[in-house]
């Protein structure tokens, strides 16, 4: 077995998220052992450059050129960090497994603009300040190969949850939601998985707006509120939930403009703060469960997990959408829901080392299997990309 961190920095911006793990063998045979996990919190200054550089109306290529490397040097001090806490030198691992920080992402193309994807972070730096082999980029091929990009989670989901007796549905919540959905005693070929349209993203942005306060402790703020059922089903009638999987979506639908324009509404209809957020919890929630009417069979159990598997009023609302299916969260399966994210990253870090395909077409709609991420040689003296 060998030492790994898997690195993951999502659209919520919450943190850069390191996990320790041993792992071993690749595929079917995979087993690992999660020695630790941390979540770092990104300075205000480099997640203010993050959102700038998010929006099209304040990015520009020095910006981005400048963030790359600095993001670079933030990831390495994620991995710097959890190894020395456990007392094991950087140089010590098999590998960092590094998603990087999207930027952008155009699943789809639309003239003049092709299909691409955009994730900073320099490997090179993470490489030489660790002195380990760094596995980054895992988007890329996928899209070369005719896919989304997105989600790529659903491989892992595959390998983890797979269940002979229940279609189980794996929901994150992150700044953006997505489900894998793996059928009862199904294959590869049978998982379905997609982005669902928003998480945390709203309803952070809205607490952080009229509260100063990063995110909606335990849904407190939602559960103080009343749905506006007028708002809410003018949200659900956008044009993306009507769409059918292969689907992603990110900040360029559900950010911060969309946040401003729902502000501005408020103010004219006089809706609470409160109010608001509710409707916003509300409105994740009811598009997670409306995406399970793309699915031809029964789901028995939906595991969520990320940030918003701790939002109480999210998980009551999820419920009442769905309430003859049952609503766990990964705790009940002896996982972290903060941590997962950065598991699978680990863990396809781990099949790129073995160049085993971990795409799932049906997921992103790819023409073939391939082989994710690019492989960066780290060290003092070496800092080649293969």
């Amino acid at each position: 077995m060998g030492l790994a961190v898997g690195l993951m920095s999502g659209t919520s911006l919450d943190g850069v998220d390191a996990i320790l793990v041993e792992i071993s063998g690749c595929g079917n045979q995979t087993m690992f052992e999660v020695i630790d996990f941390e979540c770092y919190e990104l300075e205000a200054s480099v997640k203010q450059k993050i959102k700038e550089n998010m929006d099209i109306e304040t990015s520009n290529v020095m910006s981005l050129c400048s963030l790359n490397f600095e993001l670079g040097h933030v990831f390495a001090e994620a991995v710097k960090k959890i190894c020395h806490k456990n007392q094991i030198s950087t140089e010590s691992l098999a590998y960092v497994a590094s998603h990087g920080q999207t930027l952008y992402h155009l699943p789809k193309a639309s003239a003049p603009y092709v299909a691409s994807t955009l994730q900073l972070g320099e490997p090179s730096i993470i490489a030489y300040e660790c002195g380990t082999k760094v596995v980054s980029g895992f988007r890329g091929m996928d899209m070369a190969a005719g896919g989304e990009g997105a989600p790529l989670v659903p491989y892992v989901d595959s390998l983890l949850f797979r269940d002979a007796e229940k279609t189980v549905a794996l929901h994150n919540v992150g700044g953006i939601a997505n489900t894998t959905v793996l059928k009862k005693d199904g294959t590869l070929d049978d998982v379905m998985a997609f982005d669902t349209g928003p998480g945390n993203m709203i309803i952070d942005a809205l607490c952080l707006h009229f509260y100063d306060e990063a995110y909606d402790r335990d849904g407190q703020h939602a559960k103080r509120g009343s749905v506006d059922r007028t708002l809410l089903e003018e949200w659900i009638s956008m044009p993306f939930f009507k769409q059918t999987g292969p689907k992603s979506t990110g900040r360029e639908m559900f950010g911060d403009a969309f946040v401003k324009s729902i502000i501005e509404e408020s103010k004219f209809r006089k809706i609470t703060a409160d109010d608001l957020i509710a409707t916003a919890t509300a409105f994740t929630a009811k598009s997670m469960a409306l995406a399970y009417g793309e699915v031809p069979y029964k789901i028995d159990e939906i595991i969520v997990c990320g940030g918003g598997a701790y939002n109480k009023t999210l998980l009551q609302y999820l419920r009442e959408e769905m309430p003859q299916t049952a609503v766990v969260t990964l705790e009940a399966r002896g996982y972290s829901s903060f941590a997962k994210e950065a598991l699978a990253f680990a863990i396809l870090g781990n099949e790129r080392i073995h160049n085993i395909p971990a795409n799932v077409k049906s997921a992103t709609g790819a023409k073939s299997y391939v082989v994710l991420g690019t492989i960066t040689e780290g060290g003092a003296h070496v800092c080649k990309t293969v």
